[in-house]
């Protein structure tokens, strides 16, 4: 069993920031970087409001959801630290917005189960926050253009609000720690991004 309990109940999904158009563009990326993967079956660790997960599966994706939250209704109950799933038993796993939630030390051990339980993918988002310069520009019959330029927290300290251990690029937290914490457990990063339209997260795609 793990020692994590619920930080929060199934009503705090259901208002604020998760009903806000910035985190309706954060679950679009999600969908976009699985879909791009093309799996058969996915493993999603925090389905929250349920979103992401209702439009994998119109998209005729088999998900499965897990998360500590009883009242959340988890297809199944169980941590991410020891995820109670057989060896490459998904295609893909998906964990957005999941490990900040945990002490960084059990980080590494949850990116080995990720991976075990992975067949072939393994996508993260983890809250990437800092000072954020925005340009967009839209002209008539051209595609819109987004630049954006941010300033992490590098200074800063991070200090358990009730809900996240952690954040990338306070300090301590940097990028490439993860990354190498990745690695160690045996995942291999193809790609990462920042979006103009979602600068607080940054998202990783990874392969076994």
């Amino acid at each position: 069993m793990s020692e994590y309990a619920p930080q929060v109940d199934s009503s705090h999904y259901s208002r604020g920031v998760y009903r806000a158009k910035e985190r309706w563009v954060s679950y679009w990326h999600q969908l976009d970087l699985v879909r791009r993967a093309n799996p058969r079956s996915v493993l999603e660790i925090g389905p929250g409001l349920g979103i992401v997960t209702d439009a994998l599966r119109k998209d005729g994706i088999e998900v499965i959801t897990c998360d500590i939250a009883v009242d959340l209704k988890p297809d199944v109950v169980g941590s991410v630290t020891a995820l109670p799933f057989r060896d490459a038993q998904f295609d893909l796993a998906l964990a957005a917005e999941i490990l900040e939630h945990i002490r960084w030390e059990d980080v590494p051990v949850s990116l080995g189960e990720l991976a075990r339980v992975a067949g072939q993918t393994v996508v993260i988002s983890l809250p990437h926050p800092g000072y954020v310069f925005l340009f967009a520009c839209k002209l008539p019959l051209l595609p819109r253009f987004e630049w954006s330029f941010q300033i992490p927290f590098f200074w800063k300290e991070h200090t358990f609000n009730g809900e996240h251990y952690w954040e990338l690029g306070k300090q301590g937290y940097s990028v490439e720690r993860f990354v190498t914490a990745a690695k160690a457990a045996g995942l291999q990063l193809v790609s990462t991004h920042k979006y103009a339209d979602d600068p607080v997260h940054q998202l990783f795609v990874f392969s076994k």
